[in-house]
């Protein structure tokens, strides 16, 4: 039976160089060493199928950049740092989650308050008050006593006139 071995796992750097990758002109991915005057090629800025093509298809002096776990396997782009990665980006999903969350349900709060008519937020009717007259200020007029009716005798008889046709 035969297995694939990848290229990545059996990669050695034959004469380590000191240039710094930061003074070399290019990209993430390339980059020109003005003191050896080649392509230096950044494997772990690279996905693992593109850095083992260019592993395979290189012909010659090939100078490269990587990175490397305590285990020996190379860093690529494609494969994240352990969980730290794995772990942020769940965080980062699941804080964007749950602040779309607390957004929409302040929403519904806000629309709620203030659409209901509750007695904290219902306007409260004020009375008007008649104002006070100004007062009247001098000598009081008595008024004149009315006279009363005398009461009748017992003994005068009382008369009713009647009038119409008698037929």
């Amino acid at each position: 039976m035969h297995t694939f071995d990848s290229p990545l796992n059996n990669l050695k750097i034959a004469s380590p160089c000191s240039a710094d990758w930061n003074a070399m002109y290019g990209n993430e991915r390339k980059r020109f060493c003005g003191d050896c005057k080649l392509n230096v090629y950044n494997l772990s800025g690279m996905t693992s199928y593109d850095a083992e093509n260019l592993l395979r298809n290189s012909e010659g002096r090939l100078c490269v950049r990587y990175f490397k776990r305590s285990d020996g396997s190379v860093i690529t782009a494609d494969c994240p740092v352990g969980w730290a990665k794995v772990r942020q980006r769940l965080s980062v999903c699941t804080t964007a989650v749950f602040s779309l969350i607390i957004s929409i349900m302040s929403g519904f709060f806000f629309v709620s308050l203030f659409s209901k008519q509750t007695s904290i937020g219902k306007r409260i009717d004020i009375p008007f008050v008649t104002p006070t007259p100004q007062p009247l200020m001098g000598a009081i007029a008595m008024p004149t006593p009315k006279q009363k009716p005398s009461p009748k005798s017992s003994h005068e008889k009382e008369t009713v006139e009647v009038m119409g046709n008698v037929g």
